[in-house]
């Protein structure tokens, strides 16, 4: 889902001292070095994209044409974040590859294939919706992992991680979700990314219908990640000892 917070980023060594888990095999100074210089070009990157939004909003006095001013940019870093997968994959993270794949590759799915491709939808308020949503959490998100890494964590950097979720991740959603519904006619009217019958293939694809598969997926899975969240949240801000089952 595009909104949550995947892990491939950074490290697990904060979550993992409080949950009380055997902290992981230190990892080398190149790699360190690297995944640091990954989180500051994030935090650098989502940081311009929010200047860039809030300069654009006051000198035009509107939010039409806003997703054309900044698309370069969010489509630069947003697919850099690719490298959030191979992190996972290659042990750099410990984190889960599908967890991290399915959020990662979610995110790239709304630059792309949806915003991207159907420029009808790029005024929509939904749009600038979860792109405030997504700026505001990657900023959070990236500062914390590059602080966490340096040893030298703010409170306020830690408290605004595990607390603005609890609004932005469900505001999100709903800008996903209005977003993907607004496309829904001109995906419909145009046919685009569809296969039709016969061809010499002899399948068949509708990008309409399996967009309408993709809204139906956020209601299975926004409440495991939003609950995951608060326990993660409850955990490192209150000490709550909580069990969970492995996956």
């Amino acid at each position: 889902m595009a909104s949550s917070e995947e892990d491939g980023a950074g490290n697990h060594s904060l979550d993992e001292k409080e949950n009380g888990k055997k902290a992981p095999r230190r990892r080398g100074a190149v790699t360190t070095a690297w995944l640091i210089f990954y989180n500051i070009t994030m935090t650098a990157g989502w940081l311009v994209l929010a200047i860039a939004m809030a300069r654009f909003y006051m000198e035009k006095g509107t939010y039409k044409g806003l997703y054309k001013s900044i698309q370069k940019t969010l489509k630069f870093f947003q697919t850099f974040a690719l490298l959030e997968i191979v992190h996972c994959a290659i042990g750099v993270v410990h984190t889960s590859v599908l967890v991290t794949g399915v959020q990662v590759c979610s995110r790239i799915f709304m630059v792309w294939f949806i915003t991207h491709s159907i420029k009808q939808i790029q005024n929509e308020e939904s749009v600038i919706l979860f792109l405030v949503v997504w700026t505001v959490t990657e900023i959070t998100r990236y500062s914390f992992y590059t602080f966490n890494m340096l040893n030298h964590l703010p409170y306020f950097i830690k408290w605004a991680r595990y607390n603005f979720f609890i609004i932005l991740y469900p505001a999100g959603v709903v800008g996903e979700l209005l977003t993907i519904y607004a496309a829904l006619p001109y995906v419909k009217r145009s046919g685009m990314y569809s296969v039709r019958l016969p061809n010499k293939y002899n399948v068949s694809f509708d990008y309409y219908y399996f967009l309408l598969i993709v809204m139906v997926s956020y209601v299975p899975l926004f409440p495991q990640l939003y609950f995951h969240m608060l326990r993660q949240r409850r955990r490192v801000l209150h000490g709550e000892v909580i069990v969970e089952k492995d996956d």
